[in-house]
């Protein structure tokens, strides 16, 4: 049998079918493995290159791939669908990312370290946990309304709400109303002082990343995007450029240009969600700094010059977008944020 070159994974949780080619680009192998047979099965090949679709698990494998002297490359799945041919099934998957992964102009995702998955789980945890507070907070504001009685919007206000359903002597409120909203309240001050654990292991996680420590000198990044960013993206040279990063996450105008005219629209809201949300919100706290002229410098006289001209929102989306390429350049350089850097005006001029 031909030496073994390349080989395409198609992963599952417990079945994983190979689709493997020789030195001469002839099919050599198409195999399934249950999972305890795939580490005993690679230790015995000769180093190869590996391929894998991008998900959950697959920076698990490479790992493991890596340390018996594979080299591990791994393909977003949007990549490898236009390989597939005709109908869907796990070899045909297998095939798709066995060609795909030879292709010199495919984009790879870095593999993660277990510690980068680890970060990267506090704040999936801490996103649920604030998700599922919030529909308590919602949903006895809603009870609370059909008795007259609101407060204002937000967590900080809810605490009033809270106390009356604790205080047994309130008369204003039905007996059945208080038995009914008295485990949804123990539930909210449960999640909240779970949530309080996660804010302090994030904090925790990006004091002990230097990296994320540089990116929170940008303004409206603070720890717990700077984490995340450094977290999710283990090595910024794999962008050629900050635009090419901002693309990554979404924040570029989407094209549907052609015959030399260009036509931009909407961002792309592409890649990654949870990013593209965190610089969002960061972008809309930063710029109300500015706007209110409590930040001075040469990033808010471009935001205050813009504000003249475009919305606000707008606005934000362009100010994340600007804080995603500085971020680029912070974690590609090793570096910190340098405020009098590349003046925007100067560089639009």
């Amino acid at each position: 049998m031909d030496k073994i070159t390349i080989i395409g994974i198609d992963i599952a949780k417990n079945v994983f079918q190979l689709h493997a080619i020789g030195s001469g680009g002839t099919v050599v192998l198409r195999r399934q493995l249950r999972r305890g047979q795939v580490l005993g099965f690679f230790a015995k090949l000769d180093p190869c290159l590996i391929g894998l679709e991008a998900c959950a698990t697959s920076h698990y494998w490479a790992r493991e791939f890596q340390e018996l002297g594979h080299d591990v490359r791994l393909i977003p799945p949007i990549y490898v669908k236009p390989y597939v041919k005709r109908q869907k099934n796990d070899a045909a998957d297998a095939e798709a990312i066995c060609e795909a992964v030879q292709r010199p102009t495919m984009r790879f995702v870095a593999v993660k370290s277990a510690g980068q998955q680890g970060v990267l789980m506090l704040h999936r945890a801490r996103e649920l946990l604030v998700g599922q507070r919030t529909a308590l907070i919602n949903a006895l504001r809603g009870h609370f309304a059909e008795l007259g009685i609101v407060v204002a919007q937000g967590p900080q206000h809810v605490g009033a709400l809270v106390q009356r359903v604790m205080e047994e002597e309130d008369a204003g409120l039905p007996p059945a109303m208080r038995t009914a909203l008295a485990p949804m309240v123990a539930a909210l001050l449960s999640l909240g002082s779970e949530i309080g654990k996660l804010d302090k292991a994030v904090l925790a996680a990006h004091r002990n990343d230097k990296t994320s420590v540089n990116l929170a000198t940008i303004p409206g990044i603070g720890p717990l995007i700077a984490s995340c960013l450094s977290a999710s993206v283990p090595d910024a040279r794999r962008f050629a450029c900050g635009r090419e990063f901002a693309a990554y996450l979404g924040l570029v105008p989407k094209q549907n240009s052609t015959g030399g005219k260009p036509r931009l629209g909407r961002i792309s809201k592409m890649g990654n969600r949870h990013l593209r949300t965190l610089l969002v919100v960061g972008a809309h706290a930063a710029l109300y700094r500015m706007k209110s002229g409590k930040t001075q410098s040469r990033l808010a006289d471009w935001a205050r010059v813009l504000l003249a001209k475009k919305p606000f929102k707008l606005v934000a989306v362009a100010l994340a977008n600007k804080m995603a390429r500085t971020a680029w350049a912070i974690m590609a350089k090793e570096t910190s944020y340098n405020p009098g850097f590349g003046h925007p005006l100067e560089a639009a001029a």
